[in-house]
């Protein structure tokens, strides 16, 4: 009988840290886990740079109050218990670089909650990457992370590049270059991954209808959606919801079908 995921299936069979080495072969990526209480458990090579240790083993049982400033560690900390408590991920949130004080790099950080086999969530785990070409001062961090914050908060809407420039404070043409710089990626694209990623959350934890679903993430018609959901996904909308539906921690809400 073929498997109905087989991707649960093969990480269900891998040994404990099996993928371990492979965080530390990412140069430009700071990876880490932590548990509820903001416990460092896993930390990769960069992370290890950004917190200042030699190791890994190192930064086992320390928070980020143990590396950072008081004031930055307690913005790190609030936004794990915010990911933790919420059970929603933050996505790309451009910052300073956390290797030191008034750093002129940049960094994109995401953050996800990290749950057992029952569903119940036993920590947080993210990675920060580094944006090389983008050194430029606060002004234009915060004009930045101003246009991605619109982009999360209203990806329903028709938004454009002049909407997004404007919140900005730039030009179209200044607005794109950086976005590119900062994400490796146009702004059209990234919209639609949140689009995509928002009808995922709704498709596993609703039971709303696929075009209905649709609609409530700003794609025009079933087509469309389905055109983009297959090409980021690898499946259509119908079949991420029947696999990831059938995972422990993630029934349906009235399922409408």
């Amino acid at each position: 009988m073929k498997t109905v995921n087989p991707k649960q299936d093969f990480l269900r069979e891998l040994a404990p840290g099996e993928l371990q080495s492979l965080y530390d072969l990412m140069p430009d990526i700071s990876f880490f886990m932590k548990d509820t209480k903001g416990r460092f458990v896993a930390l990769n090579r960069m992370g290890c740079e950004f917190c200042g240790v030699a190791s890994e083993r190192d930064a086992f049982g320390c928070t980020d109050r143990d590396f950072f400033p008081r004031s930055n560690a307690d913005e790190y900390m609030a936004d794990d218990r915010a990911v933790m408590e919420s059970g929603m991920p933050i996505l790309n949130r451009i910052e300073p670089a956390p290797e030191n004080k008034g750093s002129p790099r940049l960094v994109v950080t995401n953050k996800i909650p990290v749950r057992d086999r029952s569903g119940r969530i036993i920590g947080v785990a993210g990675f920060s990457r580094r944006v090389e070409h983008l050194r430029c001062a606060d002004t234009v961090i915060k004009k930045l992370a101003a246009a991605v914050d619109l982009l999360h908060c209203h990806h329903a809407e028709p938004l454009t590049i002049s909407d997004l420039a404007k919140r900005a404070g730039l030009s179209g043409s200044q607005f794109e270059r950086l976005f590119r710089k900062a994400f490796a990626t146009s702004p059209r694209q990234y919209l639609l991954c949140i689009r995509v990623e928002s009808a995922c959350r709704l498709l596993v934890e609703t039971g709303e209808t696929v075009a209905s679903i649709a609609q409530q993430c700003g794609f025009y018609d079933h087509a469309h959606f389905t055109k983009a959901f297959v090409k980021e996904k690898g499946v259509t909308p119908s079949r991420f919801r029947k696999e990831h539906q059938a995972s422990p921690g993630h029934a349906g809400k009235g399922r409408k079908s």
